[in-house]
């Protein structure tokens, strides 16, 4: 996430991708995040494997978040007041043609958050979102207007493209990331239902020019930045 909506929202009076420097852990794939248990109040960041499924937890730190793995596929999670955090639980590595089965059964962000399918891939890097529910914010308001037009329709919506070029202030050589938006229409939000992959991969490269490297982490995720809510989803196992 941390790209996303802090990024998203970094210019809030005027659009939700706004490309900024950034040197966040969150800006990196998961073989940058530290490890360590999860189960306390204020969760500290953490990745790992917990009954089949990889998770993914970070936060910046900032207000409240709990996040707790549940039974098979399931995590919960609690935030107040909190400034930057994603959460949930997928597989390592992701796969192109994965078909991704999700339920919310709930998710209330007060203010600004995403209910998505996030995650990375690398040489080159890129940061991915199928964002299939919202909060406050609509992150097809920040996209491109050469853009706004492109959209695809699959899995009984209509989905909106967005990319945007982020450099970080870095020696490296992958300083440029990539991140790449399906962002699901405003009256087709659901909370629950079947992510079709391949059908976003292949339109990020046909329409968006967009080139997709080796998959790092692959999660349902749940993200705020800058608000309060909670959240329970479930994935179902898949290849």
């Amino acid at each position: 996430m941390v790209l996303s909506l802090r990024l998203l929202l970094a210019g809030a009076t005027s659009a939700l991708a706004i490309p900024v420097s950034s040197s966040s852990p969150s800006s990196t794939p998961t073989d940058d995040i530290t490890s360590s248990p999860l189960g306390r109040r204020d969760t500290a960041a953490s990745t790992g494997s917990h009954n089949g499924f990889y998770y993914s937890f970070w936060t910046d730190g900032g207000g409240e978040v709990d996040y707790a793995n549940g039974d098979d596929g399931s995590y919960t999670v609690a935030w107040r007041n909190c400034s930057s955090f994603f959460g949930g639980k997928g597989w390592n590595p992701g796969l192109e043609d994965r078909n991704i089965t999700f339920a919310a059964d709930t998710f209330e962000p007060e203010g600004n958050g995403y209910l998505s399918v996030y995650g990375w891939s690398k040489a080159p890097r890129v940061e991915y979102y199928v964002v299939e529910n919202w909060g406050s914010y609509d992150p097809t308001s920040g996209f491109n207007p050469a853009l706004r037009r492109a959209t695809i329709e699959v899995d009984g919506g209509t989905y909106h493209l967005g990319m945007q070029r982020i450099v970080q202030m870095t020696t490296q050589p992958d300083a440029v990331i990539t991140q790449v938006w399906s962002v699901r229409d405003r009256d087709d939000r659901r909370a629950a239902g079947t992510v079709t992959m391949k059908a976003h991969f292949d339109a990020w490269r046909e329409k968006l020019g967009i080139k997709i490297g080796t998959l790092d982490f692959q999660i349902v995720s749940t993200e705020g930045y800058r608000s309060s809510g909670e959240a329970e989803v479930s994935v179902e196992k898949s290849g």
